[in-house]
């Protein structure tokens, strides 16, 4: 078991990414350009920070399924989403480092009739691993957690997505 992560320091540049990112006509731009689907969809980001983020997404035509609760598919894309741009965030700056999701496991608790905010406060693994993988040039993996609250706060889902992250040699 590795040791609690220590919390990520801020530079000018993380602080740069957070700002665009929160912009609400930047964060269309990216969404319509990067993430079309979850453009569609209604996905935002509504804060991150150095170690959390959170993401909605809301309970509309286009996110629901047969059984009038938002589509599973659509649930995933926002927890995947919450952990997905901590880690941008901390691959944003410094030497390259390539990203990809090899895991998924999610825990269905409550239907999904709201709005749903997905938060994810792994940000500081998340940068710990970034640091070791440039460090060393070897792989490292990490276990974030999102955590889907509905509009009264009940937890509708839990997913852990396991991000790989490996530096890029030059």
């Amino acid at each position: 078991m590795n040791p609690p992560a220590a919390p990520p320091v801020d530079t000018p540049q993380l602080a740069a990414f957070r700002r665009q990112l929160l912009n609400p006509l930047k964060q269309r731009l990216f969404l319509l350009t990067r993430l079309p689907a979850a453009g569609l969809a209604g996905v935002r980001v509504q804060s991150l920070t150095l170690a959390a983020a959170t993401v909605t997404v809301p309970f509309k035509y286009l996110t629901q399924n047969p059984f009038r609760s938002i589509y599973f598919a659509c649930l995933s894309m926002a927890a995947e989403m919450a952990s997905g741009v901590l880690a941008m965030m901390h691959t944003s700056t410094g030497s390259p480092v390539s990203m990809l999701v090899v895991g998924l496991e999610a825990d269905f608790v409550k239907k999904a009739v709201t709005r749903i905010a997905f938060e994810c406060p792994d940000g500081a693994a998340i940068a710990q691993a970034v640091a070791e993988s440039r460090a060393t040039g070897e792989g490292r993996t990490v276990q974030a957690t999102s955590t889907g609250r509905d509009a009264s706060g009940d937890v509708v889902a839990v997913f852990r997505i396991t991000w790989s992250f490996r530096a890029k040699k030059r």
